[in-house]
């Protein structure tokens, strides 16, 4: 089961630019051309946050601290010194608002 959590509206988020959810897990959304992907925005290799790096026209993100490059599209940990991938979620965009797909909470 997932949740879907409200993001922003798509005129908010222009491309190039990212933004940070804050859900459990924390994810950041990338604007990259008018195509919306969701990672997770914590850098594998460190405690930086992935929405705070630099979204390249290549479709990767360079993480802010110590330069490891992810796929957006895969979350694949291009280059050193990350080298675990990061989590992708589903992105929904309906009725001009963006939308993230993450595992639904249990309650306890």
């Amino acid at each position: 089961m997932m949740d879907k959590i409200f993001v922003c509206a798509v005129a908010e988020l222009l491309p190039g630019e990212a933004r940070r959810v804050e859900v459990d897990p924390v994810v950041a959304v990338f604007n990259q051309d008018g195509k919306f992907y969701a990672l997770a925005d914590r850098c594998t290799h460190g405690e930086a946050s992935i929405s705070d790096g630099y979204v390249e026209d290549d479709c990767t993100v360079e993480c802010p601290i110590h330069a490891a490059k992810f796929c957006l599209k895969t979350g694949k940990a291009l280059t050193q010194p990350a080298t675990v991938d990061l989590a992708t979620f589903e992105v929904n965009i309906d009725n001009g608002n963006i939308y993230v797909l993450v595992p639904a909470r249990v309650a306890a």
